[in-house]
């Protein structure tokens, strides 16, 4: 080992040394692993794109804001290329007890993004002995998604789509907000009440602009949510829609000042399956004379 090897590590240790102590994981993460930051391990395609033919990509996400918190919904395809790489991915993911944040994109980096970030808000929790903001949540995740532009140059991106009650707000009925991003990590609130990203987000939102108003109560919301994405599919061939067969539906996660938590299986199957006696009735009301 030289001189010049060992005062590399030297320095290296008085970094991690100093960084040991920061509230941010991320940051952390840089001096010790950087390769496992997501985005570090990238494919080399030469300085061209077309990454989106190389993995799994996921669509497509909606978001709704209702009366006493907000909900995140996902469908459950994921594609490459032209084929169905899975039927079965999770893309919502409560990241802690008041924020979710559903994934479109490149699918491998944004598992591994949302789940480092998920690591991130407990890391500081512990630091620092109090929860970050709902906009420190959303700063946060907007610099995660910037350090991936690299890769999503390179057709890897990642967009997410990002939910949270904040426990700070006036009024419990205004309190769920809905943030989504760019790849370049901007940032943007979405103040209509709803959202959506992904390659069915344009039919997603097209329905929801003709379901959705404010005030809306949680069933309600959860029915618009799981219809948005039926719609979506129904036009978008990477948006998954209802698998009856397989019993596959879209996952969703609602956020209250209770908390966030998963909405069972179950409720979404009784939902689809409502949605399509009822599509399945006013078709037969369109055939008659």
């Amino acid at each position: 080992m030289t001189g010049q090897d060992l005062w590399r590590m030297m320095q290296r240790d008085a970094g991690a040394q100093r960084y040991s102590q920061l509230s941010s994981f991320s940051d952390y993460l840089r001096i010790h692993a950087p390769e496992l930051l997501p985005g570090s391990r990238s494919a080399d395609l030469g300085g061209r794109g077309g990454g989106e033919d190389l993995a799994p990509h996921g669509t497509t996400i909606v978001a709704l804001a209702f009366d006493g918190g907000v909900l995140i919904a996902g469908d459950r395809r994921a594609t490459m290329g032209n084929i169905v790489a899975s039927r079965d991915i999770e893309k919502v993911f409560i990241t802690d007890e008041h924020s979710a944040v559903g994934i479109a994109g490149t699918a491998g980096v944004a598992v591994e993004l949302v789940r480092l970030f998920a690591v991130e808000l407990e890391h500081y929790e512990k630091i620092e002995g109090v929860a970050l903001t709902l906009d420190g949540k959303a700063n946060r995740l907007a610099t995660m998604v910037r350090g991936n532009l690299g890769a999503a140059l390179q057709g890897l991106a990642v967009v997410p789509l990002f939910v949270g009650f904040d426990v700070d707000a006036a009024s419990d009925a205004s309190a769920g907000r809905i943030v989504s991003f760019d790849v370049t990590g901007g940032r943007y609130e979405e103040h209509a009440g709803y959202y959506s990203v992904g390659s069915g987000s344009l039919f997603a939102r097209s329905a929801l602009k003709k379901t959705y108003r404010k005030g809306l109560a949680r069933e309600e919301a959860e029915r618009a949510a799981v219809a948005a994405l039926f719609d979506a599919s129904d036009d978008d061939t990477a948006t998954g829609g209802f698998d009856a067969i397989r019993q596959l539906y879209p996952t969703m996660a609602v956020i209250t000042r209770s908390g966030a938590q998963a909405v069972s299986a179950e409720r979404i199957s009784a939902i689809a399956e409502e949605i399509i006696n009822q599509r399945k009735a006013s078709a037969g009301e369109d055939e008659q004379p």
